[in-house]
């Protein structure tokens, strides 16, 4: 899209607004060759007056358009149509505009009389710094500090609403009775009838842009897919999480928090799906009538990964089975990438009260589990802390960036109910109140810490900023080359 196209874009409300309402009257005058004093005269108005109409600072009345149209040998729905004015009166509204708005005010640029002898390609120039420097404030904006901050945000409201959202758990029992979906596992085929329920075909393909999990056709109604699946990776969420974007009506996010917030939405969404609530709610009810609960349980019969799993027990545990719950990912480098709690636990935060890319505490279930040779049990610990004792449940799954390690915990007293509550293995943290085990023994501190440099092994998707870009993170020349090699022809 060029500039002018850009502005036009901008220039056009839904209506006719004062300045293109001006703009048109002088388009039209000058066209006919009439004078500001010209039409002045002819609608016995001051030129001043027809001035301030022109350049927008003056809304006319009615009357007064129907007297300008008369003089102007048009009409007054003319004047007010929505229709694109020629590229130099849409050069110059786009401007206008642009210095009445903040990124002007910001830097201090008061607006100007735009002149009939400054260039087009100035207007161009000015537009396009303009979009520039909104694009890189933009992109400030989303800085680790941002990223922490609406981590915490969201967090509160996931605390909020016990981590369970009512609106999405009834979006997904009305996709799943759409397709009579009995209850119970989730299959390829049913995924597949999802897909087809939304209007949407599923193509299997080998090239399928590297930065993209899956790319919908809008146009086609063709939902594109990787034909190569990870040794642990799930066919069904890639697709389920392609749908639910599209059943959210997600569109381009215009602030970090709002990125995170679509992220909860679209994994929330998938997993309603995966582990419908109603069935899910009657398998947890009848594990705690006989003190059995279990993720893994949870995890074998619904065919999900144990991290779905998880994440699925922390929306139904709290209002369905009257638990609260916390939950932690932490990378095998000891990092917490993911967290959520409604029971009190009190984990590492920074100033901002961000967990995530804290250091989990080396005494804590979740990074003891990385130490024990057993990796096909699960494994069970109560850890005394100075708010209280809990017990956790956790497990270490492989992923792209390394190790983590899932965990998900409860109060002394709610242990009653889980399998694995005879666990002999205890320990002390002791992170929330004091230093624990985030400072050296002083022996060791004082021997190594002007002697050591190491290369921190953080996640990288903590530290970065949300990418810009019609969509995020996505690289859209790929993207629109491989849309344009794999659409239907005739």
């Amino acid at each position: 899209m060029t500039i002018v196209e850009d502005a036009a874009a901008a220039a056009e409300p839904d209506a006719a607004d004062a300045l293109t309402i001006g703009r048109r009257i002088r388009q039209l005058r000058t066209a006919r060759g009439m004078t500001l004093d010209d039409l002045a005269a002819a609608v016995e108005r001051a030129p001043s007056q027809l001035s301030m109409i022109e350049t927008g600072k003056r809304e006319p009345r009615l009357t007064l358009l129907r007297t300008i149209a008369r003089a102007l040998g048009t009409t007054i729905d003319a004047l007010l149509e929505a229709e694109p004015l020629d590229a130099r009166a849409t050069l110059e509204i786009a401007l206008e505009r642009a210095m009445k708005g903040q990124t002007f005010r910001a830097l201090g640029i008061e607006p100007f009389r735009i002149g009939k002898t400054v260039p087009d390609e100035a207007l161009q120039a000015l537009l396009a710094l303009q979009g520039e420097v909104e694009r890189l404030n933009d992109e400030r904006s989303a800085t680790p500090e941002e990223a922490r901050r609406a981590n915490v945000e969201l967090r509160h409201l996931m605390r909020r609403q016990d981590n369970h959202f009512a609106e999405l758990e009834t979006q997904a029992r009305g996709i799943l009775a759409a397709v009579d979906h009995p209850g119970g596992p989730l299959t390829q085929r049913t995924a597949s009838d999802i897909a087809a329920h939304l209007g949407f075909s599923l193509h299997y393909v080998p090239d399928l842009p590297s930065s993209t999990r899956s790319v919908a056709d809008l146009r086609n109604g063709r939902l594109y897919l990787s034909s190569t699946v990870p040794a642990k990776g799930d066919s069904r969420t890639a697709v389920l999480q392609a749908l639910s974007s599209r059943i959210l009506g997600h569109a381009e996010p215009r602030s970090y928090a709002e990125f995170l917030r679509q992220r909860v939405e679209t994994n929330y969404l998938t997993g309603a799906l995966l582990i419908p609530e109603e069935h899910a709610v009657a398998f947890l009810q009848d594990a705690k009538s006989r003190r059995a609960i279990s993720i893994e349980d949870l995890r074998d019969a619904y065919s999900v990964s144990y991290e779905t799993a998880a994440h699925r027990f922390t929306n139904l545990a709290t209002e369905h089975l009257d638990i609260p719950v916390h939950f932690l990912k932490v990378h095998e480098s000891g990092t917490i990438t993911k967290a959520y709690e409604n029971d009190d636990v009190n984990f590492p935060s920074d100033r901002l009260g961000s967990i995530e890319g804290q250091l989990c505490c080396r005494k804590w279930t979740s990074r003891v589990v990385f130490d024990i040779p057993d990796k096909f049990n699960p494994y069970y610990q109560y850890t005394d802390t100075g708010n209280g004792t809990y017990w956790c449940t956790a497990r270490v799954e492989p992923s792209s960036e390394g190790a983590h390690s899932v965990s998900v915990g409860v109060r002394f007293e709610d242990t009653k109910w889980f399998i694995g509550r005879d666990s002999p293995n205890r320990g002390i943290s002791r992170h929330s109140v004091e230093v624990c085990c985030r400072r050296a023994p002083a022996e060791l501190e004082g021997q190594w810490r002007d002697q050591a440099w190491p290369n921190v092994r953080t996640p990288r998707t903590l530290l970065a900023t949300l990418p810009t870009g019609t969509f995020p993170g996505v690289d859209t020349t790929d993207l629109y080359e491989f849309l344009d090699a794999h659409a239907p022809r005739g």
